[in-house]
């Protein structure tokens, strides 16, 4: 019973909650309405019925007080045939009467109409004997009168003493029927009430239930499928059979939910159709792009991005930028970033290099500068060693009133940075090469036009040949740096079936007098049948003309300068690749100084000369840097052995030409990215 009684709250009370506020209201107003209604209307009948009970009362001590004054002498006389004959006449006389008894001084019951009747025992519970207060006959001068309900509905009972002559004679008992019209009356106004209590709540009932049928439960249906609209899913319906007003609003809500939904698939294709045009974009970019949202979460990042700050096989996809960015990156953009997230430009930016003013900051004119556009320019360690340039740019929506996230544009500008260095480095050599023969040429023919007439002629003849050797060294110096410069451009070198013996005997002539001048035995050793191979005549004369003059400029009298080339061992025919072809090493070698291990890194870099330690012998610097692009450009790789104090041997290998001897070779030299250097 408990279980019941709580489930049948639990469903009354979900049922009530079910009701919207004004349905609610209305039920309290009606509920409160009816129940004032009943209130008075009870109120009325109960007056009613109290006015009557106290006609009744009235009536029947007056009807009582007339008949014990008829029937007060018969009892004196004791004529109880008359008495007898007198109360049936009056009894039936009218319906107002429901009994009368009779009593004597003690109360005991001596005549009764209706008194053999059982209905009379039963409703008066009269048994013989009246048992009435002992001082009723001394203070009772007035009748008794009560009332009480039967089964055939409320009687009065009047007690009415019979006095005779001042003496009491016994008590006459007698019992009246309310008024029958004021009893109909009031059980029909009661009636007529419960039945319009009763017809105002069945209403209100059947209208609720109607109300949740036909009008909430749809409108419920409704608010539910707006909210899924509302939340992105289109495929939501409503299916009531209804008409109506109520059944066309449903109608055009599936027509709407179904435009919503094919509307929705088209946009879906174009913005997937248009996403993957700039993720594809995105990600041929060269620079590094990094799109973040207003709390700093990576919302793309193209693989260039990962490459520079070592990300390959992250997922980035909504994690704060910071916690990836190395430790140099994080310390530099971590309080911009936050700052252009919140809405607010800083007036001063961490240095990024030195050309910043020594308090490391840097003042912005206006708060704009920063938010469309701030460059900083870090230096990184890992994953590889590189410096890097990130532009930070904020994101607005159409209207430009709400910012959407921040995009970071990273470069690597290691290249440009090296190139920057190189092209510094290089204007601070060539000028200081050019600056010393010119300041000698100059220092020489001022002396000679100041002071020529006082000079004597082997004086004047040695200020001129100063003067012509260091206009040679100029003249050196020059056509070295245009040899590089041209070896550095994009300029093509066509290769063509040579011999070598020619451009190593030609080299032997050039340098052999020299050769022979310092003591020094000048040779070579190329090996009989040797095949030709594929190069540039002129740029490997060159070659060797720069090798055999360095060995021989750092070799002592009494040393030997040797040229060999010799074909290195072929792979058999099954296991040679294009990779694997036919060369011929060709080495020079000597007996001069040596370089020590510490300078044979850096021996090829351009102005970098061993007499800047040694300090013996002058030079360009550039003369090994010529030697490496020219075997660069017939696709090998000069190489070095050396030992202070025993000798050096520079060597490289050259591809065996494939024609017959004389005929050229369409294949032609890959030109090499121009550098500052080109520009000379």
């Amino acid at each position: 019973m408990l279980s019941f009684l709580q489930t049948l709250r639990e469903t009354l009370a979900r049922w009530w909650s079910e009701f919207t506020l004004q349905t609610k209201l209305m039920a309290v107003a009606t509920l409160g309405v009816s129940l004032i209604m009943s209130g008075v209307t009870f109120w009325a009948v109960n007056s009613i019925q109290q006015d009557a009970r106290l006609s009744d009362t009235r009536f029947g001590r007056d009807l009582g007080l007339l008949l014990s004054a008829n029937v007060s002498p018969l009892v004196s006389e004791n004529n109880r045939t008359e008495l007898a004959r007198f109360s049936h006449r009056f009894y039936s006389s009218t319906s107002s009467v429901r009994y009368m008894i009779y009593a004597d001084e003690d109360g005991e019951i001596f005549f009764g109409i209706p008194f053999s009747e059982s209905e009379v025992q039963n409703s008066l519970t009269i048994r013989r004997h009246i048992q009435l207060p002992d001082d009723f006959a001394r203070h009772t001068e007035l009748p008794m009168v009560r009332q009480h309900l039967t089964p055939d509905g409320e009687v009065t009972d009047v007690f009415v003493p019979l006095l005779h002559d001042g003496k009491y004679l016994g008590v006459l008992a007698i019992g009246t029927n309310p008024n029958p019209t004021v009893v109909t009356s009031s059980h029909l106004t009661r009636d007529v009430t419960i039945a319009v209590f009763v017809s105002i709540w069945v209403m209100v009932i059947l209208g609720a239930v109607i109300n949740a049928l036909t009008i909430t439960k749809p409108i419920k249906e409704l608010l539910v499928g707006v909210k899924n609209i509302a939340s992105g899913n289109f495929k939501q319906r409503v299916d009531l059979p209804l008409g109506g007003e109520l059944g066309e609003l449903i109608l055009s809500f599936n027509e709407m939910a179904e435009r919503l939904e094919s509307y929705e698939e088209q946009n879906i294709e174009e913005l997937t159709a248009e996403k993957a045009k700039l993720e594809t974009l995105v990600s041929t970019i060269a620079d590094g792009a990094i799109l973040l949202d207003t709390n700093l979460q990576v919302v793309l990042v193209n693989p260039t991005a990962r490459r520079i700050f070592g990300w390959e096989g992250l997922n980035l996809s909504g994690v704060n930028i910071l916690h990836h960015l190395p430790t140099p990156v994080q310390s530099q953009l971590g309080h911009p970033l936050y700052q252009l997230a919140a809405g607010s430009i800083p007036k001063t930016l961490p240095a990024t290099d030195d050309s910043l003013p020594p308090d490391g900051k840097h003042d912005l004119p206006e708060s704009d500068t920063l938010r469309d556009g701030a460059e900083f320019r870090l230096t990184l360690s890992e994953p590889t060693n590189r410096t890097i340039r990130i532009l930070l740019t904020t994101v607005f929506d159409q209207y430009r009133e709400n910012l959407k996230g921040i995009a970071m544009t990273v470069q690597d500008i290691t290249r440009e940075v090296e190139l920057n260095e190189a092209k510094s480095q290089f204007i601070s050599n060539i000028s200081h090469e050019l600056r010393t023969p010119l300041f000698n040429i100059k220092s020489f023919i001022e002396t000679l036009y100041e002071y020529g007439e006082e000079l004597s002629v082997d004086d004047r003849r040695d200020f001129l040949d100063t003067a012509n050797k260091e206009t040679d060294r100029l003249t050196r110096l020059v056509n070295d740096v245009l040899d590089l410069s041209r070896l550095e451009s994009c300029k093509r070198y066509i290769l063509e079936s040579i011999y070598l013996a020619q451009p190593v005997e030609q080299t032997l002539r050039t340098y052999q007098l020299h050769a022979k001048d310092k003591g020094i035995e000048l040779s070579q050793d190329i090996a009989v049948d040797l095949p030709p191979v594929l190069g540039n005549y002129d740029l490997l004369l060159q070659v060797f003309s720069n090798l055999v003059g360095n060995a021989l400029k750092f070799t002592p009298t009494g040393g030997k300068v040797v040229i060999r080339a010799y074909l290195l061992d072929r792979p058999s025919p099954t296991e040679a690749t294009p990779s694997q072809a036919p060369k011929v090493r060709i080495e020079i070698s000597d007996t001069g100084i040596g370089i020590d291990p510490e300078d044979q890194d850096a021996i090829f870099d351009r102005f970098f000369r061993v007499e800047n330690r040694v300090h013996t012998l002058e030079g360009t610097g550039l003369g090994l840097s010529i030697v490496r692009n020219i075997v660069e450009r017939h696709h090998s790789k000069v190489h070095l052995v050396s030992e202070v104090g025993v000798g050096t041997t520079f060597w490289f290998d050259v591809a065996v030409s494939q024609t017959e001897s004389g005929t050229t070779e369409t294949k032609e030299l890959a030109p090499a990215v121009t550098e500052a250097i080109g520009v000379f």
